[in-house]
């Protein structure tokens, strides 16, 4: 058949202000295993430019595929941009078939296929056998409610069949990544760049994440397999950066250090960011020199907070202490450490923002980066949020950039002048800017360097949108009244295997111990 995929150009700030662009993993992911099914599959990145809703238009109607898919990675904002591309798309080819994907149409699939005529099919959860068995389906003509992990209109009724089964093998489907030209992708100031997966879902079970429950279950890829299909990007790609798309690539201490090693043995000068726990730094102290030698610069860490309280009370399972440890020994080995730090947890005065600066500057990070809480319907969170008031009533900015609830005590506008002035006090520390002004080490020079110039960029767009651009509500409704109900009891997206019973089978004046088959 003839597929086309779609990646929307996304209204967020990392999306506008870098001159950098990263593939999209996830439609690459999708995309190879329908390229080895033999169909004739294409991807229109219409981040770049970005392209127009008219240009994306023309590209759908000049290409007129069997399928077309729509998918983000930030699949919450990037919502009412999917919906126009799709609207536009059946006004231009109303026999098109639009199938949609990701982590916001997973959850809100009953309120999409309700409201939204012109997508047609949803797919929930990973995708990659999903599709290969929806368009297989399609192909053949046969009925949908045969392949799992779908939602659809049966009678103009929003219906769903069940939920697919994780993918137990993360190897068992490449990527596609001949869909796209390497020259064109970028990150970490002009190198050539791709997003990587070594590992998807976290065992840690914090409230607020709408990733958790979508991937379900923590798994990870064969750490020799993974090394090697890094070495090939950068030997035959050209490939400098690697950006893991990892909640939480290192949870496994033994799998995570197999990797290390095996990047190791592959002997490629390449650069690893990406994100993980404080608690992980810490537990790898006696082989954190592996992270340097593989290649690794900067982790970002998900602090959250800098209250104990709240740390608690949002299940993060980390403390203070282990906080400051896990980046002092970051920087004792040589990587960059960036901590987030996210107000509206709790309803905060101007005492708890003093006291969170003054609690940062003691961690005494490389890089900060401030963010709102952002309640999404399919976590904990959302329940313990669902009385709060709403300010921001535009979708595209629940990005975790824009603050998008209001607090008791502190007015917006007092909220994001804290928010500012703990980057710029962060940023522009004497011992801060003393270290970017000595940095011996030249990629960790030239990672500083971009830093603080995309940050400025950054900074600056953020204070014109708060002043002049964004608009926000004097009295909103509540999260409840402006989302709906709990999707919580949905959270976790996919169907774990069905565990294997032990059976005791007699043989002569012994036992064997073995597994019954899970029941069909």
């Amino acid at each position: 058949m003839r597929i086309l995929i779609v990646n929307p150009p996304h209204p967020a700030i990392g999306s506008r202000i870098p001159d950098d662009h990263l593939p999209p993993l996830g439609l690459l992911s999708i995309g190879g295993p329908l390229l080895d099914d033999g169909h004739d599959v294409t991807l229109l990145d219409a981040e770049f430019g970005p392209l127009t809703l008219a240009d994306i238009r023309g590209e759908i109607a000049r290409h007129a595929p069997d399928l077309l898919l729509i998918g983000h990675s930030g699949s919450t904002t990037a919502h009412p941009v999917s919906c126009r591309i799709a609207e536009d798309a059946k006004a231009e080819l109303p026999e098109l078939i639009v199938i949609y994907g990701g982590v916001f149409p997973t959850y809100h699939w009953r309120d999409i296929l309700s409201e939204l005529p012109q997508f047609d099919i949803i797919v929930r959860g990973e995708g990659e056998e999903t599709c290969r068995a929806l368009v297989r389906a399609i192909d053949a003509g046969e009925p949908l409610d045969g392949v799992a992990g779908l939602s659809y209109r049966r009678n103009d009724q929003p219906v769903s069949t069940p939920a697919r089964e994780i993918i137990g093998d993360l190897d068992a489907y490449r990527t596609g990544w001949e869909l796209i030209d390497h020259a064109r992708y970028s990150y970490w100031g002009g190198k050539r760049a791709v997003v990587v997966q070594f590992s998807r879902g976290c065992p840690h079970p914090c409230s607020y994440c709408g990733q958790r429950g979508f991937w379900t279950q923590w798994r990870h890829r064969n750490p020799e397999t993974f090394a090697a299909e890094i070495g090939r990007l950068h030997r035959d790609h050209g490939v400098e950066v690697f950006n893991f798309a990892d909640e939480n690539p290192t949870s496994s201490k033994k799998m995570w250090k197999r990797f290390l090693e095996a990047l190791i043995a592959e002997n490629i000068d390449v650069t690893l960011v990406g994100s993980t726990r404080a608690d992980d730094i810490v537990r790898d102290r006696d082989h954190l020199h592996l992270y340097k030698q593989a290649g690794v610069e900067r982790f970002l860490m998900g602090m959250e907070n800098t209250d104990e309280s709240v740390l608690k009370k949002i299940r993060k399972g980390g403390s203070t202490t282990t906080d400051r440890e896990a980046i002092r020994l970051m920087r004792d080995h040589g990587m960059l450490s960036m901590a987030t730090w996210v107000a509206g947890f709790e309803e905060e005065t101007d005492a708890d923002y003093w006291r969170a600066l003054r609690q940062l500057l003691a961690y005494d990070p490389d890089q900060i980066q401030s963010l709102y809480v952002t309640p999404h319907r399919w976590t904990p969170f959302f329940s313990e949020a669902a009385g709060r008031e709403v300010i921001q009533g535009d979708q595209s900015k629940w990005d975790y950039k824009h603050q998008v609830l209001a607090t008791r005590h502190v007015p917006p506008w007092r909220v994001f002048l804290w928010s500012k002035i703990i980057e710029f006090v962060l940023q522009a520390r004497p011992k801060a800017l003393w270290r970017l002004w000595t940095e011996k080490d030249p990629k960790l020079r030239h990672a500083r360097n971009w830093y603080y110039q995309m940050g400025r960029r950054v900074w600056f767009h953020e204070v014109f949108g708060f002043l002049v651009r964004d608009k926000r509500w004097k009295k909103g409704p509540t999260v409840a009244e402006f989302w709906g109900e709990s999707l919580e009891d949905e959270e976790e997206a996919l169907a774990k295997p069905a565990r294997r019973k032990a059976v005791t089978l007699p043989i002569g004046r012994g036992a064997i111990r073995g597994s019954a088959p899970p029941a069909e």
